[in-house]
């Protein structure tokens, strides 16, 4: 076990917009601590916590004063993400007063039962089976929507086994407060342009709801058209997690359906630095700006849009993250009105492909050269939320727009000297 100070920060202080960022290291294979803070002992488990969104949901986690512990096997995501999630919360802390809670990470992967079932012992605090974890959010399953219409085999036994052994492990040790990653993917072709995306569009348990035309609405349980079996993973572990939490009580579950999560914190010192080839769009334009590849490929502009490239609900990722501290603070309040209960996360409103890659060229002053091609399979149309259920229900909303994700992204770059 390797020590961080967690109130060590070399880097010079600077304006919000423009904080330089720390130089990407070497991989470690250790368990990393910050000091400790003076809290109630209480820890928040997040897996996948090293990632993009899960970087930037343990910083916020940090500093609403939650003690954090990650795991992540840096299968999609690198080591030296902790010391700058730990340096950004620190520069919170010194800016608004404080002491930064405990963090702790653990280069495992979360279906590794051993290891999982040693981290949980070392978070138990009596005889009883009592731990000192109070929920657990969980980030780690595999999200590319093509690579899993090549390889679904690896998304069930990740996405689907994996969460069904990771529950059982859970409710060993009575941790049964679960804010699970889901995606609005589960949509399926519903996401076709003709109407906002609501939560009761796609339910487990029969639901009546007021349509915005002021009349009951009834839905019945199951999807219409889920387009790739990432999607799949989504429903079905969703529908596993309506099943435990309805044949138990004691389970408080919510699942976060995310839209299209881009930018970066304001600090500059996380981002989105996926291994591999990205599939995302805001990541495949950055890699167009900054020179890695001469043009991004633009999947169809046949759609029935007005610039004919496919519609979707760009959220920025500090929005994202803050949701999940909403979530979080529901659950552990008693606030959710069902064992399990689903929630939008976006910002309600559409942009096409064309209209990011020119918020992008105006944020960056670079041309973003494009290239149209045939659509990809599995891809929709329209994707956008309807997130009133979270505005009204976890008192979430977004603040930030695409442009500040923009503006982020490309601060972000620039410190990493682009």
């Amino acid at each position: 076990m390797n020590s961080i100070n967690s109130s060590e920060d070399n880097t010079p202080a600077s304006s919000p917009r423009t904080s330089r960022s720390s130089t990407p290291g070497t991989e470690k294979d250790d368990l990393f601590d910050s000091l400790p803070a003076a809290n109630n002992g209480k820890y928040v488990l997040v897996t996948g916590g090293l990632g993009f969104i899960g970087s930037h949901t343990v910083l916020e986690l940090l500093k609403a004063g939650h003690n954090v512990a990650i795991v992540d096997d840096l299968s999609n995501s690198y080591s030296d993400v902790f010391s700058r999630i730990i340096k950004a919360a620190n520069r919170h802390f010194d800016t608004h007063g404080g002491i930064c809670p405990k963090a702790e990470f653990h280069n495992t992967d979360y279906r590794n039962k051993v290891a999982m079932s040693s981290l949980l012992d070392s978070h138990a605090t009596g005889p009883n089976g009592s731990s000192n974890i109070s929920g657990v959010i969980h980030f780690a399953a595999y999200k590319a929507v093509e690579e899993s219409i090549r390889q679904p085999l690896k998304y069930y036994l990740n996405n689907i086994n994996g969460l069904v052994d990771f529950i059982v492990l859970l409710e060993e040790y009575n941790i049964k407060t679960f804010i699970f990653s889901s995606s609005a993917a589960v949509y399926g072709n519903l996401a076709d342009g003709s109407q906002d995306l609501r939560e009761e569009h796609c339910v487990h348990e029969e639901e009546t709801y007021l349509h915005h035309d002021g009349t009951d609405r009834r839905s019945q349980p199951g999807y219409t058209g889920i387009t790739s079996p990432y999607g799949r993973t989504k429903f079905f572990g969703e529908a596993i997690l309506s099943d435990i939490a309805k044949s138990d009580p004691s389970w408080t579950i919510i699942g976060l359906r995310y839209f299209n999560p881009v930018g970066c914190d304001v600090s500059g010192l996380l981002g989105e630095d996926p291994r591999g080839v990205p599939s995302n769009l805001l990541p495949v334009v950055v890699k167009v700006v900054t020179g890695q590849i001469p043009e991004i490929c633009v999947y169809g502009n046949d759609w029935d849009t007005t610039d004919g490239t496919a519609i979707r609900d760009f959220i920025h990722v500090t929005d994202l993250a803050r949701g999940h501290n909403a979530a979080l603070f529901a659950a552990l309040n008693g606030r959710i009105c069902h064992g399990f209960r689903t929630f939008n996360l976006g910002g309600g409103t559409g942009y096409s492909v064309l209209e990011v890659i020119s918020t992008m060229e105006a944020v960056t002053q670079r041309p973003v050269p494009t290239k149209i091609v045939g659509r990809r399979d599995g891809d929709v149309q329209s994707s956008v939320a309807a997130a009133d259920r979270a505005n009204i229900e976890l008192g979430w909303s977004t603040k930030e727009t695409l442009f500040d994700a923009c503006q982020d992204t490309w601060n972000y770059l620039k410190l990493k000297g682009y």
